[in-house]
């Protein structure tokens, strides 16, 4: 497995680098910040058809893994500086996955485009991208479902009222 260096997605104390992952050398694996992760890391392996999101939350190790076709498209997000961000996105903003920071308007603008064709997915602007709304709640979810004993109860062939019986003798119990 192709893989970026090993701190491409969590830049260490003091340094000035910033993520920047290249679409042609998928796949490739790195480390991006997770708030409710333990350690508040998590690892991603990131190929063409698929993402595997690897974390721990409270001592318990998960892999998720998340078809490509799932994620809503490549969005671009401004961040509080003049940096923006290219973000990998999902309906579930816990699965978003960052893909490039960098300041430089070209750079971000040609990495935008190469991820898009690359994964086959929509360019989002940040105006196209929004949070997902909450759920709403239905009121009775199982009001059209039929009752078990009826699930069970087996239909007749309706069609074929009659049966018949060739070359056989007829048994007929009287009292």
């Amino acid at each position: 497995m192709g893989r970026q260096t090993a701190i491409s997605g969590i830049n260490p104390a003091g340094s000035s680098r910033s993520l920047r992952l290249d679409p042609l050398s998928l796949p490739l694996s790195f480390h991006a910040h997770d708030t409710r992760a333990d350690g508040g890391v998590r690892r991603i392996e990131l190929h063409r058809e698929r993402v595997v999101l690897h974390r721990a939350v409270q001592g318990m190790r998960m892999a998720i893994n998340v078809r490509v076709s799932d994620f809503l498209g490549v969005a671009l997000r401004g961040l509080d500086d003049d940096a923006q961000m290219l973000v990998l996105a999902h309906r579930d903003p816990s699965l978003n996955i960052p893909l490039c920071v960098s300041s430089d308007d070209e750079e971000i603008a040609s990495a935008w485009q190469m991820w898009s064709d690359i994964f086959a997915l929509p360019l989002l602007a940040e105006d196209d991208y929004r949070e997902p709304s909450a759920r709403r709640r239905r009121h009775n979810a199982v009001r059209a479902r039929r009752p078990k004993f009826l699930v069970r109860r087996r239909l007749g062939n309706l069609l074929n009222t009659e049966t018949v019986h060739h070359d056989e003798r007829e048994i007929i119990a009287r009292d």
